[in-house]
């Protein structure tokens, strides 16, 4: 079988309230194709997970927040939920770990509600994204293009809406982490460039 993700290592930044399906699907399609899944969270020892409405397993917490190092990572991983995103975008470790993959170009993908992190770490300005609906409005006062589509790439960026979408957002965000970094926006938008 082969593992294109051999050798990377990949950060979930998650937080109590995480949707489960939109972590542990991708986090093993991500192990499937030969990456190391971190769970980074500000939580010590384990984050509990929301499913169908109510609290669902947790996941153990392998680095905290406080102490994990972006700079080690391949990519980002950020599953949704409303009450995740919510801490996450509050969260200013939280905050500057996520501009720590944007402003090197590293791949990152996000799902439901996860890019509301996005939004606060300023990496949505000039993007073509989409996320869940209700969403639409804050990434467009952000200065993104949202679109309502199963999954979108944007230069290392992949979105999706929800957790029928999660099969296409898999492949997609596989494909842009063995792809791996990109120029950074604040770098195409002086140059012009773009990868």
């Amino acid at each position: 079988m082969s593992e294109p993700l051999r050798n990377k290592r990949i950060a979930a930044l998650v937080d109590d309230g995480f949707e489960e399906s939109e972590l542990l699907e991708p986090k093993r399609a991500l192990e499937a194709a030969g990456a190391k899944v971190d769970i980074v969270s500000s939580q010590v020892f384990r984050v509990t997970g929301w499913q169908d409405g109510d609290w669902s397993q947790g996941v153990n917490v392998e680095y905290r927040l406080d102490s994990a190092n972006a700079d080690e990572y391949d990519a980002l991983l950020l599953p949704g939920g409303v009450m995740n995103a919510d801490k996450l975008r509050a969260d200013s470790a939280a905050i500057r770990f996520v501009k720590s993959f944007v402003d090197s170009g590293k791949p990152i993908a996000a799902i439901c509600h996860g890019p509301w992190t996005l939004i606060e770490a300023g990496a949505v300005k000039g993007r073509r994204m989409t996320s869940w609906p209700s969403l639409a409005t804050d990434l467009r006062n952000a200065g993104a293009n949202w679109v309502d589509e199963e999954c979108v790439v944007d230069n290392g960026l992949v979105t999706a809406r929800k957790p029928d979408d999660i099969p296409a957002f898999n492949e997609r965000m596989i494909e842009e982490f063995i792809e791996g970094p990109h120029t950074p926006m604040s770098v195409r938008e002086l140059t012009g460039s773009a990868r």
